[in-house]
């Protein structure tokens, strides 16, 4: 945008326009649908989040929260009902056998066996639970001057400003989409000695609260457990139509803050336990931003990845070189997301993101009461964003 442009004020508030000048014949643009187009094409390249999610598309007429039913394993301790008739006919607490055990004994002993007669035994129930999501709208608007068009020394000045805004509205998603996960997310473990986040700490007198090679483990074998996917589907493609499966890798997102903490972490046998990505790249595809792996996990760089400030243990003289913020420790979150753990919503989405809907109207066409001349446009964009998690643990 050239020296002379600004943000005047006028009769339309503070509309971008160009100054002093005389108008031009010029007329409008006829190739902004080029200019969206190659807009949501860009931001396909700098999508993290939203490349792991699948849209889950909203029906008209249906309101605006969406409801889901997860059945859950006959073999579950969560599967809890009263259907249960054990193999003697005796009426059981839980009718899931033997749940989620492990132990021979007594798994050996709830395996439902039948006599030559059969009978009335090992009757078993099921549970579902309902899992429910909300979506909303979001949008926001630019006004401009025919003039901040027709003089301005950038000839592609309009490009440029629908750039931003498609850019800017995927960053908004992209937030959202963030938040949502970190604060969704069902198992959480402290680095250090910490139990909570109030006790997380960067003390050289006490144990710092950073990640470990061990307590990465401890959290892959959680999540084992607890039948997270290690394949994971990814989004590809400048559309963001098609999908690839990445085998054997589980996605966990990480700020800039913490590659230093994570390249110089050993594994048990005191081995640089990171391997970058450039050593396995060849074998597999890459998610975007993914930049190495430590044991079962693969990392993404997330450049606007956020933290909580200063909500750790009170920072002292004692601070061995870590991050604080108003006297207290900040706080960087290491998010893990499992393969089809969570759904976005959207309207009248294709299935795979969500969907902007961008309305422009050129100062010819925007001729109204309030702006008898046409000499101001503006540019918008709109979209409805909504998040349910399927399986928080």
């Amino acid at each position: 945008m050239s020296s002379s442009a600004a943000f005047n004020t006028s009769t339309n508030d503070s509309e971008r326009i160009y100054g002093d000048g005389t108008d031009s014949s010029i007329g409008p643009q006829i190739n902004t649908y080029y200019y969206d187009k190659k807009a949501l094409i860009e931001i396909a390249k700098v999508q993290f989040f939203g490349q792991l999610a699948d849209t889950t598309s909203m029906s008209k007429h249906m309101g605006k929260k969406l409801k889901k039913y997860l059945y859950l394993p006959l073999l579950d301790d969560r599967n809890i009902n009263d259907q249960g008739i054990d193999a003697t006919g005796a009426t059981i607490t839980n009718g899931n056998l033997y749940g989620s055990s492990k132990d021979i004994g007594s798994i050996s002993g709830k395996i439902p066996t039948l006599t030559e007669h059969g009978g009335r035994v090992n009757r078993v129930g099921f549970k579902r639970v309902e899992v429910e999501g909300t979506m909303a709208k979001f949008g926001f608007f630019d006004e401009y001057s025919q003039e901040s068009i027709d003089f301005d020394t950038d000839a592609q000045l309009q490009m440029h400003i629908r750039r931003e805004s498609t850019r800017g509205a995927n960053e908004i998603t992209e937030a959202q989409l963030q938040i949502d996960l970190l604060n969704a997310a069902g198992v959480i473990r402290f680095g250090g000695a910490a139990t909570q986040n109030s006790e997380i700490t960067g003390e050289s007198a006490g144990v710092i609260s950073v990640p470990t090679y061990e307590g990465l483990m401890k959290l892959g074998i959680t999540l084992d457990e607890n039948k997270s996917p290690k394949s994971t589907k990814v989004i590809t493609g400048s559309r963001l139509i098609d999908t690839k499966t990445i085998d054997n890798a589980r996605y966990m997102y990480i700020g800039s803050e913490m590659i230093p903490t994570l390249r110089r972490m050993k594994d048990l046998h005191n081995e640089k336990a990171f391997v970058d990505a450039r050593h396995y790249a060849a074998a597999g595809t890459l998610a975007k931003g993914e930049i190495g792996a430590i044991d079962q996990f693969r990392f993404i760089l997330v450049p606007e990845m956020f933290h909580w400030a200063g909500a750790g243990a009170t920072e002292t003289a004692g601070n061995a070189g870590y991050r604080a913020t108003g006297s207290a420790y900040d706080i960087f979150p290491m998010l893990c997301v499992g393969s089809d753990s969570f759904t976005t919503i959207g309207f009248q989405t294709n299935g795979k993101k969500v969907k902007w809907k961008i309305n422009h109207k050129a100062p010819s066409d925007n001729v109204n009461t309030l702006d008898p001349y046409g000499e101001t446009g503006f540019y918008s964009i709109k979209w409805y964003y909504g998040f349910m998690a399927q399986r928080p643990e």
